[in-house]
């Protein structure tokens, strides 16, 4: 029994990434149009029929581009909070399910739970989805790496981490200061070095893949932010999600160590916003 994972595209421009085993999937955040969406997981072979529902980690344009109108083709429930829903995508109301951070909910065979995060939007969450004892978490738009952060990465056989900026291209850039500001602020995103320090010292040595998302175009590059990761991967794969194409699914397995059982709370079917 495996989780198959990928990032449909990853960066200020879109965000969209998929959790699925061989019955049921979900996606987490639409930042890309449905169209694109349905492009590249027919390229993948991914079946959009396997999507059973979206999460929505906050109201931030990358982020939800292209789910009211995947949602409503496909009839997908969109788990949202109700603060993001207020401000982010106009969704069915018979579509629109709460969640709330560390309240699991069955998906199918999945179970998808959400956590608080520091990040400037109106109700910031992001996600970990379970599947027979395997563990993926997404983890993005995250301005500090805080305890609730560290402590569902070290959950994870397999994350999407972000990896926004280099510090150093950051402060040269053509970015006026405030916006720098935000950045790094500690409610924007994380750099280069905050996530593989989050990486080195608090990995788990099940993790197997490791994929470095959401980087700047102007701040960062993939090279960089490869480089930097590589020479402390010890044995995790570590991949790049672009920000113009999919990257191929990774298949994620159990291994043979023994691991610290994590008990949950029983997972629930969320009611509809009333």
């Amino acid at each position: 029994m495996s989780l198959f994972i990928t990032s449909l595209n990853s960066g200020s421009n879109g965000n969209c990434y998929y959790v699925g085993n061989n019955n049921d999937a979900v996606l987490i955040d639409v930042g890309i149009s449905c169209r694109e969406t349905e492009r590249r997981m027919k390229k993948l072979d991914l079946s959009i029929k396997k999507v059973k529902a979206i999460f929505v980690s906050h109201e931030h344009g990358d982020h939800i581009k292209g789910v009211s109108v995947l949602a409503n083709k496909y009839s997908l429930p969109v788990y949202i909070t109700e603060s993001t829903a207020k401000r982010g995508p106009i969704l069915i109301k018979h579509l629109s399910r709460k969640f709330k951070a560390d309240e699991p909910i069955a998906v199918g065979e999945l179970v998808v739970t959400a956590f608080t995060k520091k990040h400037d939007a109106a109700d910031p969450h992001s996600f970990i989805v379970s599947y027979n004892s395997i563990t993926v978490g997404v983890i993005t738009d995250i301005g500090i790496a805080c305890n609730n952060v560290i402590h569902h990465f070290k959950q994870c056989h397999a994350a999407f981490l972000e990896t926004n900026y280099d510090e150093v291209m950051l402060e040269n850039g053509s970015y006026p200061l405030h916006l720098k500001n935000r950045i790094r602020g500690g409610e924007g995103h994380i750099s280069n070095k905050q996530a593989l320090e989050l990486f080195v010292k608090h990995r788990p040595p099940f993790m197997t893949h490791l994929l470095l998302s959401h980087l700047s175009q102007e701040n960062n590059s993939p090279q960089i932010a490869e480089s930097i990761f590589t020479p402390h991967a010890n044995g995790t794969k570590i991949i790049v999600a672009s920000r113009h194409e999919a990257t191929e699914v990774f298949t994620i397995t159990s291994n043979e160590i023994k691991e610290e059982k994590i008990v949950f709370k029983k997972a629930k079917q969320l009611g509809l916003f009333g």
